[in-house]
């Protein structure tokens, strides 16, 4: 069974590098995301969001309804967004490339023992 909605696109998996020690301050933020900021997640069309930490790095992984783009104009047009997103730049060391691009992950190796994996 999926883990999302038949119309969910596939997933998108970027990490961040927290800034040494920064590990236990990141984990609280996400133990009380502003109800608001949930919100305009969903608005955004995002229908599974998951975030995993291992010392200072982060990996997150998405799912959209409207595309990556799309959720990312959403969010970003958005205060509570800017406001979250500002409440957390002290624990960053890198969220993005030279280009600004997300730190984006890519799939090198799948074993799939079903054609639904």
């Amino acid at each position: 069974m999926s883990d999302a909605s038949p119309t969910a696109d596939p997933p998108i998996l970027y990490l961040y590098r927290l800034k040494p020690g920064a590990g236990p301050d990141y984990d609280r933020a996400h133990a009380a995301v502003w109800p608001e900021m949930l919100a305009l997640i969903e608005k955004a069309g995002i229908e599974d969001y998951q975030i995993w930490r291992h010392e200072e790095i982060v990996v997150c992984r998405l799912r959209t309804r409207l595309g990556f783009d799309a959720s990312t104009a959403i969010l970003s047009a958005n205060d509570i967004q800017r406001d979250w997103t500002a409440s957390l730049a002290h624990l960053f060391q890198s969220i993005a490339d030279e280009d600004g691009e997300p730190l984006w992950l890519r799939e090198v190796f799948r074993f799939a023992a079903r054609a639904d994996s």
